[in-house]
């Protein structure tokens, strides 16, 4: 008796209406009668009329993604009403930012740590290529270590596709002085 109750239950959107569900309801694949919050925030965005003129003008293969794409939507809307789905892809993409920076400054660590295990032949001042890591450290100043310059001064330059914290001042000044150059 419960499965024929299921099967005469109206989809959520129907019952959200107030409407009798019939068998060809556009609404009923995509809005089952579990998911009653799924129309509700999907109409309390777009509007009952405007999703079904959406669905209508879409062919049947396209309509699942639609919905899911208007529902995840709508769910962003209602949780964030200013910037719904955009403060979502914001926060993500500042968080791969932090992410890349914090890889770039591994790779720049295990760079520096694999230089440093190259024998020194008694020079304080020499130019490092080892064949093992290409054509990526420039310099290699592991004891130049005068009051005068910074921390981030004696450390090696390296050549690498994002900016580094000790290549973006070579002048021997601090590296934030006030903003003067653009670097902040």
């Amino acid at each position: 008796m419960a499965s024929s109750s299921s099967y005469n239950s109206p989809c959520a959107a129907c019952k959200f209406l107030r409407r009798k569900c019939m068998p060809g309801c556009i609404f009923a694949p995509y809005f089952p009668p579990e998911e009653p919050q799924k129309f509700a925030n999907v109409h309390k965005i777009f509007g009952a009329s405007n999703v079904t003129k959406l669905l209508n003008e879409l062919l049947p293969h396209q309509r699942e993604d639609a919905v899911n794409s208007l529902a995840y939507e709508a769910e962003a809307r209602v949780r964030d009403p200013v910037y719904g789905c955009v403060g979502a892809i914001s926060f993500l993409q500042r968080q791969v930012q932090r992410l890349q920076k914090e890889l770039d400054a591994a790779n720049a660590d295990l760079i520096r740590f694999a230089c440093n295990e190259i024998p020194n032949a008694g020079v304080s001042h020499q130019v490092v290529q080892p064949s093992s890591l290409g054509s990526r450290p420039r310099a290699l100043d592991q004891y130049h270590t005068s009051s005068t310059t910074g921390y981030y001064n004696h450390l090696p330059a390296f050549s690498m596709a994002y900016p580094l914290p000790w290549n973006e001042n070579t002048s021997g000044n601090n590296i934030n002085e006030g903003g003067r150059d653009g670097n902040i």
